[in-house]
């Protein structure tokens, strides 16, 4: 190699490393959840629901974000299964869980999770929830306080304005949604109904959630408000803005992270979710 040929290489090497992708522009794959587990299917509220039951201990329920499906949180459920029963759900409509004619709204949705609880004969469990999963958390706090006790609510939001405008022309959003509607036609029983889903489930985003400051105050249970620190979906104000009128509730922010910091980050992300649940 001559002395203008090595130049050259140095330039595009350091041109490279420059421009590679920051964590929290990556989109890891799905993890797989291999642990063996108790699945089934539920009737509720007019949806058959799918559900997993993984490890022993004091129950925890992990709720995924919006078009995804519960195999997101397989880098959590390999810690939580060794001290914690585990339960996975498919949201309605979602991976393998059916949907009906129904109006989306998150009260619904929580209500599917308390009638698997009830299923399962589980008064009260921790929760921990993803974007539409950290929403439908606060929601069983307000509304089903006694179901609950901790809630871990990573990357939610109140109200709609808390969402960034856009978010699905982000590069790592995007490369999501079409990830989401692959596996949605491998999982679901519906497999080529993906844009009807999308477009149902959309007008409750257009819309909900809405809550008050007052309505975030009736909140008794403890909450971690949680995001990474380049998030696509949520404004940072916002997130600050949930731990601050939450009564009591913390804030944690992981770095170099963004709406997908449990694939992205999951040692830093298991961390403050361990601590913040327990071993019991």
């Amino acid at each position: 190699m001559n002395r203008l040929t090595a130049v050259a290489f140095l330039l595009c090497a350091s041109f490279s490393i420059a421009h590679a992708a920051e964590r929290w522009e990556t989109l890891p794959a799905t993890p797989q959840i291999t642990m063996a587990s108790k699945s089934a299917y539920l009737d509720v509220n007019g949806a058959k629901i799918f559900y997993r039951v993984i490890g022993h201990g004091s129950p925890v329920v992990l709720l995924h974000g919006g078009l995804a499906n519960s195999d997101y949180w397989g880098n959590q459920v390999n810690v939580l299964a060794p001290h914690h029963t585990v339960i996975l759900l498919d949201s309605r409509g979602h991976g393998r869980s059916g949907r009906d004619a129904q109006a989306y709204g998150y009260d619904l949705m929580a209500d599917d999770v308390v009638a698997v609880l009830d299923h399962l004969k589980i008064h009260k469990a921790d929760v921990v929830g993803w974007s539409d999963g950290g929403i439908l958390g606060l929601d069983l706090a307000m509304r089903h306080p006694d179901r609950v006790g901790k809630i871990f609510a990573f990357a939610a939001n109140s109200k709609t304005s808390g969402v960034i405008q856009g978010v699905e022309k982000n590069p790592t959003f995007a490369a999501y949604i079409d990830r989401a509607g692959q596996e949605y036609k491998k999982l679901s029983k519906t497999p080529d109904k993906f844009d009807e889903f999308v477009e149902q489930i959309s007008h409750m985003w257009a819309s909900q959630p809405g809550w008050s400051d007052a309505d975030l105050k009736t909140i008794k249970t403890p909450v971690l408000i949680v995001d990474g620190d380049h998030d696509e979906a949520i404004n940072r104000e916002h997130t600050e803005y949930l731990a601050a009128t939450i009564p009591g509730a913390g804030l944690a922010i992981l770095p170099n992270a963004s709406h997908f910091a449990f694939m992205q980050a999951p040692a830093d992300f298991n961390a403050i979710m361990l601590n913040f649940l327990g071993q019991k």
